[in-house]
Formats: structure tokens, C-alpha cells, sequence
């Protein structure tokens, strides 16, 4: 049975859209990438020679290297506290009938309602009220607002399709919950739990308006010290850390890829 003209015409402006679309998306990086290895002394494509003397300044760059230290060290942690709230929270609301069940799940997703510059004067103004403003604690807390959401979201939708009766089964065999939990439930949700945190960890990553409000002298993000750099500044340096960047983000694909499989996270 042949398809009919209007889903052909469909199918035939998807072949054409999905193209530029991918183009769209790799465009900017490839050529961030590409001029992030000029020899010039001006940020320019296409790049004029090839050197990598630009990532030879970036990587001995005290303040670029110590605030991609810093942004790495805050997404991880940011990841692992979002999961650890966010877990709980999923579960907690896809199987226990409570009153406020839906206004705690409304605002488990706020932050993504919320402009950022509000949420950031908002957690700024409270953190000082609670003397954590301008400390790394309290840049840590903001972080883990702004990832909950996706963690609780990409969690929940997998809950909805988990078969319980496999939980069922271990517990009739007399295992006790935090082992059901362990070996039956963890493993399940593995793959959601790895799309969280691709989720969480790039979400943190690559934030810059809550950490230009919560960020510290001291614990100075990577992509708030680009901000701040290009302001003065616009030479290959900026590609190069850019590159980086894409460089760290590509990384945290690949290790989830290993350790579930992108097809499974998808």
C-alpha cells in the first residue's frame, strides 16, 4: 500500500530539512574549531595557516585553566546532587498519591519557567540572607536548582513505563527493599539516569547567567571568564577555549556512550 502525495511530501521535506538543521548545528563549532588553530594574530575564518599556538596560551592561562577546573568540578557535583534529589523526587511522585503531589511537581520544573536573571537575583538575595552569598556552597546550590528540573523530568518519563512486577518478583523472593533497589531498580533506570546527566552536567557547564550572580572571585566559571574576557579581548585565545569546551562536552558523550550506549540514552 503506497503512501499518500501529502505524507510523500512530508517525507521528502524531512530528507531536505534534516540536513540543515545537522549543518545549523555543527556549522558554529566546526568553525570555532577550525580557527582555533590559526597562526594570525586575529580571530578570523578561514584561519590563516595552522598552529597550535593558540591552545599553547590557553593552557598556560592561570585564569582560564582555573576556572574550567572550576566548572568542571561544579558540574560534577552539581550532576551528582541533582541526581540524588531528582531520583527520590521522580520516584516519590510517580508512586506515592499525596496531597500538593502536582504543585510539587510543578515546582520541581519552576527553574525552567523562571527567567534566569529572576532566579538569579532571587537566590542571590536569599543566599545573602542566609550568609552563603559569594561562597562556592551556595554557587553549588544554584547549580543544582537550575538541573534538577531535567533530572526529575527525563526520570519520570522513564518511571512511567517501568514494569513493577519485576520489583514485585524480588521482594516476593524475600529481598529487602534497598537491595531491590540496588540490583533490580538502579539497573533499569540506568539508561535515564545517564541521560540526566548528560543533561545536568551540560546544563551547569555551560550556565553563565546564574553563576555571574552566585559565582566568587575565587570560583570563577569558565564560561563567565570567557564573558568577561571578550569584553577586552577578541584574539584566537577565545577560539581555542571554545574549542575546549566543545572538547569537554564531546568527552562527557563518549564516557556515557561506553558505559550505557548512546542508543540506549537516546
Amino acid at each position: 500500500m503506497g503512501l499518500d502525495p501529502a505524507d510523500r511530501l512530508l517525507g521528502i521535506a524531512g530528507w531536505i530539512v534534516r540536513p540543515l538543521v545537522y549543518a545549523g548545528l555543527c556549522i558554529p563549532a566546526v568553525i570555532i574549531v577550525a580557527a582555533s588553530f590559526t597562526a594570525g594574530d586575529a580571530l578570523r575564518f578561514p584561519p590563516e595557516g595552522l598552529s597550535l599556538r593558540w591552545y599553547e596560551a590557553a593552557l598556560s592561562s592561570g585564569p582560564f585553566m582555573n576556572s574550567l577546573w572550576t566548572s568542571v568540578k561544579l558540574a560534577c557535583l552539581a550532576t551528582i546532587g541533582a541526581l540524588s534529589l531528582g531520583l527520590s523526587a521522580a520516584m516519590a511522585l510517580d508512586r506515592y498519591r499525596f496531597r500538593g503531589r502536582e504543585a510539587i511537581r510543578n515546582l520541581t520544573l519552576s527553574p525552567l519557567v523562571v527567567p534566569m536573571v529572576v532566579l538569579g537575583i532571587a537566590l542571590l538575595q536569599f543566599l545573602a540572607w542566609m550568609k552563603l552569598n559569594q561562597t562556592f556552597i551556595g554557587l553549588l546550590a544554584g547549580h543544582v536548582l537550575i538541573t534538577l528540573p531535567y533530572v526529575v523530568r527525563t526520570l519520570s518519563a522513564s518511571l512511567v513505563l517501568f514494569d513493577r512486577s519485576i520489583e514485585q518478583a524480588a521482594a516476593n523472593l524475600r529481598a529487602p527493599p534497598w537491595r531491590v533497589l540496588r540490583l533490580v531498580t538502579l539497573p533499569i533506570l540506568l539508561p535515564a539516569i545517564a541521560s540526566a546527566t548528560v543533561f545536568a552536567f551540560v546544563t551547569s557547564f555551560g550556565n553563565v547567567t546564574l553563576s555571574i550572580f552566585l559565582g566568587t572571585s575565587k570560583a570563577t566559571t569558565l564560561p563567565v571568564q570567557i564573558f568577561t574576557y571578550v569584553e577586552q579581548n577578541y584574539d584566537p585565545v577565545l577560539a581555542a577555549v571554545s574549542a575546549l569546551v566543545i572538547m569537554v562536552t564531546l568527552a562527557m558523550i563518549v564516557i556515557i556512550e561506553k558505559l550505557v550506549g548512546v542508543e540506549k540514552v537516546a
